[in-house]
This record gives C-alpha cells, structure tokens and sequence, in this order.
C-alpha cells in the first residue's frame, strides 16, 4: 500500500474545524488541536488534486467514444480546471510559485491515482466521483482555519463540480445491470481506504496515528463517511 503521510515534515500552523457544507450535517462542528499544515502547503495539494481530477477526466475524454459521455467528462473536467486555476491564483496571492509548491505532492498524488484508476471507464468515472467528494470535503473542513484566505478557497470548493451527468451515467448503469452493480460497490468500498490515507496523511499525527489528537479528528472523518454514504446512496449503491 502507497504511504501517503507525505506532510509529516511540515510545521502545524492551524486549527482545524469542520464546518457543515451541503452534504454534512449542520450539527458539525469540531475544533481539534494545531494538525492542520502552513496555508501554503494546504494550497498546493489542493491545487494538484483538482489538476488530477482535471487530467484523468480528460484521458477519459479520449477513450470514450460516445459522445454523451464525452460531454458528461467534459463538463466534470471543465469545472476541475476551474478549480484548479482558482487555486493558483490564490497561491499567486501568497507570492508564491505554484508549480513549486504543487511538486512535493506530484509523486504521491500520483501514486494515490495510479492506485485508484480502474480497468474500465465506469470504474474510473466512479473513482473521481468517490475521491474528489471525499476529498473536496476534507479540504473544505481544512479550509476554515486559513481565515480570509481559507474563506475564498472554501468559496472555490463549493463552486459547481458538473458531476451530476457523471452521476447520472453510473447511476443508468447500476440499475440496469446487477453485475455492474456489484463491481461498482466493490471498487467503491476499495477507494474509500486509500482516499482516507491521503486525507489522513495531510494531518500531523504523532506515531501510528492512535493518539489523543487521532481520537480528536474522529467526528471528521465520521462526517466526511457520513456524506460519502449519501452519494453513494444516490448512485443506488451501498456504503
């Protein structure tokens, strides 16, 4: 399995609080001590994650041949890229250079893609739908100890992801085929392990991770499950 505690060396810098967005629940909220990173390493995984939503939408692109679908990856990856430019320009307010701040998670992140693409294209549609939602969630609840600067990238993740044609796709073909359905809720149950690892490995936790402060992020990650069981729910899978 691919070690995704690649933000060890780093200095904690903030407080981490999740705060509810669309899909978590409005009775959320858990301040938990200083295991969030300095904004700017914040700002560069989260801008390489939506450049890598970006790039495997778009060598789904090229690999589909019908032209209904090509338009539902198209509007998914119009709107990582969107993201993704958002992002580098808030890394430009920091007068910082993106392409250096995104280099210390290129290897890993794309390992963790590597890790999770699937054979076939519906599994892979299904890995950018389960990974970005989780993860999006995750940088969301990051983003409330950046103050003003957290404030507008939190803006930026809310921003419409275009995921509902995508959605729509998977959800056609696990109600008409069981087979499918059975595949998907498999791969779907295979990604939300490595997609937690990254999640996790942005925190600094001490050890195995089994510390006071693990015990603490807890109600995080119950609500980020929380919210990856309704999507899943929506597709006609089980979590």
């Amino acid at each position: 399995m691919v070690n995704w505690q690649f933000w060890k060396r780093r200095t904690p810098a903030r407080i981490l609080r999740l705060r509810p967005r669309g899909e978590l629940s409005d009775a959320v909220r858990v301040e938990f001590p200083e295991l969030a990173p300095d904004v700017r390493t914040y700002l560069g995984q989260a801008a390489y994650l939506q450049l890598g939503y970006f790039e495997t939408l778009t060598r789904l692109i090229r690999a589909t041949p019908d032209l209904a679908e090509k338009e539902a990856l198209s509007l998914a990856a119009g709107a990582a890229l969107r993201k993704h430019l958002a992002l580098l320009a808030e890394i430009r307010e920091e007068d910082a250079d993106p392409a250096e701040l995104m280099e210390p998670f290129r290897e890993p992140l794309d390992a963790f893609r590597r890790a999770t693409v699937g054979a076939r294209p519906r599994e892979t549609m299904l890995t950018v739908h389960i990974t970005a939602g989780l993860l999006d969630d995750f940088y969301l609840a990051l983003a409330s100890g950046y103050g003003e600067r957290g404030r507008r990238v939190a803006r930026i993740l809310r921003a419409d992801n275009d995921r509902r044609q995508l959605a729509e796709l998977l959800t056609e073909t696990i109600r008409g085929d069981e087979e499918w359905r059975a595949l998907l809720s498999l791969w779907a149950r295979r990604l939300v392990g490595d997609t937690l690892l990254v999640a996790r490995g942005a925190l600094l936790l001490d050890g195995d991770g089994r510390g006071e402060a693990a015990r603490a992020v807890e109600p995080v990650f119950t609500a980020l499950m929380a919210a990856h069981a309704r999507r899943m729910d929506a597709l006609g899978l089980a979590s």
